[in-house]
């Protein structure tokens, strides 16, 4: 990269996406380094870089050659409505994980009508928190309280940081860090209106894992079993007894899952068992009722 201290953040743009294969990239990591957004920064292309954001810019693309996923090196990325912090302590939140999230509010605004006066909900395996925090910021304020369960200290960390960023802080939400149900007090049995999980649900010996998902993101949160299908069954055998009656269980799964998940719901007698799908037509969320 250009060290002329006298280079322009339009000019550093075009050398940064010639490096980077990818003007997306080059102009996200430009306006993340100057600290401005898409209007502003646009504004500013002929402005001069500064040389504090001039080597802050030259890490991030260093990085970002080395193979380091983009969001890893922005340290933040958006899921719908949230701008949330993401590091490799979890998971990227990603566009199909924002279906799910869809399906389950479509769900809770429907139990909502109904008169149900306030929803107890639970996003197990939370991560960053997108789903749990997602559900607490889109439904009408006061109507849920949202648990959220991590068996990783650094995930409970980082969904920590991210509840104090959204502005949600004095809402009716509750960090805990455990197994899945293990996190939950065993008072709150059979009274959750809604479970939603992105649990791990790749193979440990997949083969179709691309090089910078397996070698960045935490494998505590990809990978379940040889079969991909470990976490579900653990889920699906325990959700009976935590859910309320007419309750419903919304499990994220892998494209090629679908049938599988299914018959374990049907296993554990879940009724209404739906399997919808991505933006891509591919299998992505299996939707129950205790």
């Amino acid at each position: 990269m250009n060290s002329d201290d006298s280079i322009t953040w339009g000019e550093l743009l075009r050398v940064c996406a010639a490096e980077l294969g990818s003007e997306q990239e080059a102009r996200w990591l430009c306006e993340h380094a100057s600290g401005l957004q898409r209007g502003d920064f646009d504004a500013a292309r002929d402005e001069v870089v500064s040389e504090r954001c001039g080597v802050a810019l030259r890490a991030m693309i260093a990085q970002r050659l080395a193979g380091e996923p983009l969001q890893y090196v922005m340290k933040s990325w958006a899921f719908r409505h949230l701008d949330v912090m993401v590091d490799n302590r979890v998971l990227i939140p990603r566009p199909e994980t924002e279906v799910v999230v869809q399906a389950a509010i479509d769900l809770a605004n429907e139990m909502l009508r109904k008169s149900k006066p306030k929803l107890r909900v639970a996003d197990l395996g939370t991560g960053s928190g997108v789903i749990g925090l997602s559900l607490a910021s889109e439904l009408p304020r006061g109507s849920t309280e949202v648990w959220m369960t991590d068996l990783s200290a650094d995930a409970i960390e980082v969904a920590r940081a991210n509840l104090a960023g959204s502005g949600l802080i004095n809402s009716d939400v509750r960090i805990v860090q455990g197994s899945w149900f293990a996190a939950l007090p065993s008072e709150l049995k059979n009274s959750f209106d809604l479970i939603v999980s992105n649990p791990p649900y790749i193979g440990v010996y997949d083969p179709s894992v691309e090089a910078s998902v397996r070698n960045y993101e935490p494998h505590l949160a990809l990978f379940a079993g040889s079969d991909g299908l470990d976490a579900y069954r653990e889920i699906i055998a325990q959700a009976g007894e935590w859910l309320a009656t007419d309750g419903w269980l919304v499990l994220e799964i892998g494209h090629q899952q679908g049938d599988s998940v299914r018959e374990l719901l049907a296993q554990n007698k879940f009724k209404q068992i739906e399997i919808r799908q991505d933006f891509a037509g591919r299998d992505r969320i299996a939707i129950a009722k205790i």
